[in-house]
């Protein structure tokens, strides 16, 4: 698909995305990233944002913004999808998103799903164990996290259409929470512009006396900064250094912190005036920052080099105040392009996904963030929020270890490291000649775990026999994965030609052909110029990996048979795809004979029928059928909120049904909410009178209050309303419960 087979009114809401894609020269997948924009669209058609605008405008926004932070394509059709599984879950399941768009994309998008509203009464101790369920779910993955910044910027940037205590609310959530994950991950663009929003809505006052103050001396403040930057230059010109140089501007929650926290007046804020330069490398950085320092007086005590000792969220620079010719203090940051783009990005500047990957674990030893998931794990006994918050800020980023050359460099690697991960870092030389390390002056093995302050000496042999794939289990950073995996196919390159021919001598067979048919050379060379491959060699190299690209490879040939012998290849193919086809509308059929919910709507046969999970009908309850776009009947009871507030056109989609008569031993899940006393052995109770009763008790989810009350709510298997009221009065009896009701929607 390309942008060409989209409507105007489609290409309308992706003109600007498209643009920056091809814009940026990376290799994204267009046509799933359209395909994804088109499901949501049409998932989400109908519904409104606040505002009064189509809900696709919120989608497409997130998509941009992920684009912008330099996400790949399944961040970017995550980012479309990001709400369908919540707010259109009659009309998709995650299974169906994973057979249209992949397990990557369906993991992004579970892990995107908001949660569930918890029924406690301390709201504040609900608020904090959704934030913790949150993390927990991001932790899976890193591009969670940083989608789900976008999100939430989004919605800042339009949250003026909700209620004023909506606002409040979302506003101190995104500066406890938000902006401080933003700033953890390194990404300050996001984080700035968060905490200005945020600030903009709690503050309106404030926020605008501010901006008065600041704009008022603007014009001076920039002739200021243009000064300084011309003699920068002049200075500069001189060095015959490639460097870019201009203004900062101060974000205004920064200066509102220091403002009030601080006590200070506006004209005492030195970083008002900033000016960063940026240079080829670190050598540059500190021939930089003794130019400046003959050029102004630098203030004693405001100089930070963050380049030596890197900030936990990968932040690096030089940071120094200097006096100015009139007398007033200005910034002057200095950093590389490297770092520069680690400032803006963050972790979004490390974590990069490979375009075209089609292993489907594409760095996992890199995105998934087990250690965060560890260290909310272990925080489930705080029960305090503010405690339980503060915790999680320190913990965030415990995700790096810092070592030490013998000469005293500070080294970064990913907790859990080992000196082959050490080794690789400083050069691919001596990793691959690496037999042993000395840490802190004592001999150890490739596989020691490293620890912060450690001093490492790498021993390496001229007799070493280089990597092996047991390399491959010890090493903890994609650094040195990648690189002996470099090692590993240079030295296997002769194997891998054989594999990759092998490979696809396989498939064209598994096709039911013969290879030599098809592999000419005047085929192969075709296949190869369209593929962009160097030349035989890399081809089979490339194919010795597996995965699609031999389908795609063989599929190109398939193609040069056909056209030059006039004939369709793909017969005995389209008999296989026809009999498997055959075998699939048998089973469904099988299956939904097998699973039919019991539902008759009149004068209709064979359609499909489901029972709506957001209030769980069960025979003798009023039921209604709601026509779903593409996915059949969804049967809800009457009283069932989400069919009580449909808009009045909604409801020209209903349709009459009943229940039929329904085998003996049908049963359907029913959840029954509990209020009692959290005392011991209740839950036991609880399960003895579903046992007396003879009903499967499938689902438990409990919450203690912190003034010893319980709520909890049990999943069952009932077969009836009748059955239902039996159950409700038996459980209101046992002792400690005060209140027993059937869950609404």
């Amino acid at each position: 698909m390309t942008k060409e087979d989209l409507t105007k009114e489609e290409y309308g809401y992706v003109e600007k995305l498209l643009t920056v894609i091809e814009a940026s020269g990376r290799n994204y997948d267009i046509d799933k990233i359209l395909r994804a924009y088109l499901c949501a669209k049409k998932l989400h058609e109908g519904q409104k944002r606040n505002s009064g605008e189509p809900y696709i405008v919120h989608p497409v926004a997130v998509a941009e913004i992920a684009l912008s932070l330099g996400l790949d394509t399944d961040s970017i059709c995550a980012a479309f999808l990001h709400d369908t599984i919540e707010d259109c879950s009659d009309r998709i399941t995650l299974d169906e998103l994973r057979r249209e768009f992949g397990p990557e994309v369906a993991m992004l998008v579970d892990g995107l799903t908001k949660m569930a509203d918890i029924n406690i009464e301390d709201k504040e101790e609900a608020h904090m164990e959704n934030i913790r369920k949150m993390l927990l779910a991001m932790s899976k993955d890193i591009r969670v996290l940083i989608i789900k910044l976008a999100d939430r910027l989004h919605n800042m940037r339009t949250l003026g259409y909700m209620k004023p205590e909506k606002i409040v609310e979302k506003c101190n959530e995104t500066l406890e929470i938000y902006a401080p994950l933003a700033s953890r991950l390194g990404i300050s663009k996001v984080k700035f512009e968060l905490e200005d929003l945020a600030l903009k809505y709690l503050h309106p006052e404030e926020f605008e006396d501010l901006k008065q103050k600041v704009s008022k001396r603007k014009e001076e403040r920039e002739e200021t900064i243009n000064t300084v930057i011309g003699e920068i230059k002049e200075a500069l010109n001189d060095m015959d250094l490639h460097y870019d140089i201009y203004g900062r501007a101060k974000h205004y929650y920064s200066i509102y912190r220091k403002m009030k926290y601080q006590n200070k007046q506006i004209d005492e804020i030195f970083d008002l005036i900033a000016v960063r330069i940026i240079v080829e490398n670190v050598k540059e950085c500190y021939a930089v920052l003794g130019i400046v320092h003959t050029m102004w007086k630098p203030i004693p005590g405001r100089f930070k080099d963050y380049i030596a000792m890197p900030k936990p969220n990968m932040y690096q620079s030089l940071h120094t105040t200097v006096i100015g010719d009139n007398g007033e203090p200005f910034e002057i940051q200095i950093r590389t392009y490297e770092m520069h783009k680690v400032a803006e990005y963050g972790i979004a500047a490390h974590w990069k996904y490979k375009e075209g990957d089609t292993s489907g674990n594409a760095s996992n030893d890199d995105i998934k963030l087990a250690w965060l998931r560890q260290s909310l794990e272990w925080q489930q006994d705080i029960k305090d929020p503010k405690d339980f918050l503060e915790t999680m800020k320190m913990d965030l980023f415990a995700s790096q270890v810092f070592v030490f050359t013998p000469k005293g460099d500070v080294i970064e690697l990913p907790a859990g490291s080992t000196p082959l991960d050490f080794a690789f870092k400083i050069h691919s030389a001596i990793g691959c000649k690496c037999v042993g390390a000395k840490v802190n002056g004592k001999m150890v093995t490739i596989d020691y775990t490293l620890q912060n302050g450690d001093i490492v000496e790498i021993v390496t042999s001229a007799n070493s026999s280089g990597p092996s794939v047991d390399w491959l289990k010890i090493a903890k950073s994609s650094n040195a994965r990648n690189k002996i995996r470099g090692w590993l196919k240079k030295e296997n390159k002769s194997e891998n030609i054989e594999k990759g021919k092998d490979l696809l001598d396989k498939y064209i067979r598994k096709k039911g052909y013969d290879p030599s048919g098809f592999t000419k050379s005047a085929f192969i060379n075709k296949a190869i110029k369209a593929m962009n491959f160097a030349n035989t060699e890399e081809a089979y190299t490339q194919l010795s990996n597996g995965g699609t690209l031999v389908s795609k490879f063989a599929n190109l040939l398939f193609g040069y048979y056909s056209e030059e012998n006039h004939t369709e290849i793909k017969s005995n193919e389209a008999i296989i795809d026809e009999l498997r086809a055959a075998e699939a509308r048998k089973a469904k059929l099988e299956r939904r004979s097998k699973d039919s919910p019991g539902i008759v709507v009149e004068g209709a046969d064979n359609l499909m029928i489901k029972l709506a999970k957001c209030c769980n009908p069960v025979p003798g309850d009023d039921i209604i059928g709601f026509i779903t776009k593409g996915r059949g009947i969804s049967v809800h009871r009457c009283d069932c909120s989400n069919i009580v507030a449909l808009p009045e056109e909604e409801k020209q989609r209903f349709i009459h049904v009943e229940w039929e008569n329904l085998k003996a031993g049908k049963s359907y899940n029913a959840d029954i909410c509990i209020i009692g006393n959290d005392r011991k052995g209740i839950l036991s109770d609880i399960s003895r009178v579903c046992e007396d009763m003879d009903i499967h008790l499938s689902g438990v989810n409990a919450k203690s209050g912190r003034d010893g009350s319980l709520t909890m709510t049990i999943t069952l298997s009932i077969s009836s309303t009748q059955e239902m009221q039996k159950v409700l009065r038996s459980l209101r009896n046992i002792s400690g419960v005060t209140q027993v009701y059937r869950a609404k929607s």
